[in-house]
């Protein structure tokens, strides 16, 4: 089973005037270039690169961050990964979360889902766990949502965590939150959470790797809990996001495995897909896409990952 998660930077369906329809393209807002007048004739490319990086991937399972509903992901299915000679996925999900702007959880699947479960009405309390300081207690665990799909032979739980904007330090705690209510759900779910086959996936939005575990807000599920795959890889080469305004290079995107899934997956290797990324991320010095500008048109601002899982789903 091949698979992979990619943060694809809002993608929204929006209705045109005359009844046409156009997808949003992969920015932000927060560089100038992507709000002035040039700046929507990139959409359409970028979303061509998007769909262009999942089709290299090709893969089973594909667990997206940043898509608007359910409309536009069947959109940019039928309208663009298709057209690029990509074998369907027929099981398509997009939930509304907590988000407020439409930036949810989506799932590709090419195998059918046993059991798909969201969780965006969770409260802190539901899982015995105290609310944030000053923050009501019946505000929603999850800043988005985390959403549970049962597969055959693993449990997948799709997160996105709060964004550390404006500020890392102020943001932390919520994150941590979200840490703790992941593991609680799998602690509730599993009598032996580190025997069952299960993987946490996403953009977890942690902004510094170099941060002593004690301090990362996803402590909870590291220490001692799950196995971080992307440490497979050599250190320097984990990284999956840029951020061009301060040229810096993070990785808030995640797999992490139970003990048993890594174990039964010994030689499974997180391959990072840059190449639809602008090329202002100069940190990746291998080929690009064709189309590829130096920040738009690009696929997104956050690299895809996937890997490869022998044996599971067989």
């Amino acid at each position: 089973m091949r698979i992979a998660t990619f943060n694809v930077q809002n993608l929204r369906l929006r209705q045109l005037a005359g009844g046409q329809a156009a997808l949003d393209g992969a920015r932000d807002g927060d560089v100038p270039t992507d709000t002035d007048e040039e700046a929507p004739t990139f959409d359409k490319a970028d979303r061509r690169l998007t769909a262009a990086v999942l089709h290299d991937m090709n893969a089973d399972v594909v667990a997206l961050q940043e898509v608007h509903d359910q409309e536009t992901l069947d959109y940019f299915h039928e309208r663009f990964l298709v057209r690029t000679g990509l074998r369907p996925y027929p099981h398509r999900i997009c939930l509304p979360g907590n988000d407020g702007m439409g930036r949810n959880l989506a799932l590709l699947s090419r195998l059918p889902p046993s059991a798909l479960q969201s969780h965006a009405d969770l409260r802190p309390a539901d899982l015995g766990l105290a609310p944030l300081e000053g923050v009501a207690p019946d505000r929603p665990l999850f800043c988005r949502d985390c959403l549970m799909v049962d597969l055959p032979g693993i449990t997948l739980y799709l997160c996105h965590f709060k964004a550390p904007y404006p500020d890392p330090d102020e943001t932390r705690p919520a994150r941590r939150l979200e840490a703790l209510g992941v593991r609680r759900l799998i602690e509730n779910r599993f009598a032996r959470p580190e025997s069952a086959m299960w993987m946490i996936l996403g953009d977890l939005n942690e902004p510094d790797a170099q941060v002593p575990l004690a301090e990362k807000a996803t402590a909870p599920l590291l220490d001692d809990f799950a196995i971080d795959l992307l440490e497979r890889r050599p250190s320097g080469q984990r990284w999956s996001y840029h951020e061009p305004r301060r040229g810096t290079y993070s990785r808030p995107d995640a797999l992490l495995a139970s003990p048993a899934l890594a174990a039964a997956c010994p030689l499974a290797m997180p391959r990072l897909v840059r190449e639809g990324m602008g090329r202002e991320a100069t940190a990746y010095r291998g080929p690009r896409l064709h189309g590829v500008g130096e920040h738009r048109p690009h696929a997104s601002d956050h690299a895809a990952i996937m890997v490869d899982l022998e044996g599971i789903g067989d």
